[in-house]
Formats: structure tokens, C-alpha cells, sequence
């Protein structure tokens, strides 16, 4: 069973539990929440592994890439994460450059849970 800090959903930082300690999301959905954090990651900004991430920069930012080419990235992102077996991405919103949806995972075990990002 993994676990992984939680994160505010609104700001996309640290959550504290109710005793004021840093909050840890465990699975089902610790997978669906990484899978998301994948997601949100640019391409060369994780500095022990610059070959991961999404091309924003290159590919997306200012060049309005049809849906389906977003969403095959996000679901490629999220297949990284260990023990996530398959990815389902959903744009919610794309407004002012700003894209936003959910991510809908199906862990090894069969057990489907969802994060946005």
C-alpha cells in the first residue's frame, strides 16, 4: 500500500489534517492524486529525471493543440506512476490558457479513483 503527502485540491500545496501535521493521502487515491501531480509536471523540470514530464512548453503553451494530443500526454503522464494500470483524462475546462480536468485511474488491483488537476 503506498501513500503520499496530500494536496490541497484548490491550490495545489500542502493540506494539514486536523491535529496541524502535513496530511498523507493513501491509496486509492495517493495513485489518483500522483497520477495528477504526472500530469502537471513539465517536461525537464524534475531535476533527477529531465526526460519526464509533458512538453508544455515545446507543444502546448501558445500552440493550441487539439484535445485529443492533450489528452494523450495526460494519459501517458499518469501511466508513469507505479501501480497505475490504466488512465482516463477529462478536459473540464480550457479558459484563458489555463486547462483544467480530471484524471480517472484504475489501479493493478482494479480499484478506480479519480483526482483533477
Amino acid at each position: 500500500m503506498s501513500s503520499t503527502l496530500l494536496l490541497d485540491t484548490a491550490t495545489w500545496d500542502l493540506a494539514v489534517d486536523t491535529a496541524g501535521n502535513i496530511a498523507v493521502a493513501s491509496e486509492p487515491y495517493a495513485l489518483a492524486q500522483d497520477a495528477a501531480s504526472a500530469i502537471r509536471t513539465f517536461a525537464g523540470e524534475v531535476f533527477y529525471n529531465t526526460s519526464i514530464g509533458i512538453p508544455y512548453f515545446s507543444q502546448i503553451l501558445g500552440y493550441a493543440p487539439p484535445i485529443s494530443l492533450m489528452k494523450a500526454y495526460f494519459n501517458e503522464a499518469a501511466l508513469t506512476v507505479p501501480g497505475v494500470a490504466t488512465s482516463q483524462c477529462f478536459i473540464t475546462s480550457w479558459d484563458n490558457r489555463v486547462v483544467t480536468g480530471q484524471v480517472q485511474i484504475t489501479a493493478e488491483d482494479g480499484t478506480v479513483s479519480a483526482a483533477s488537476f
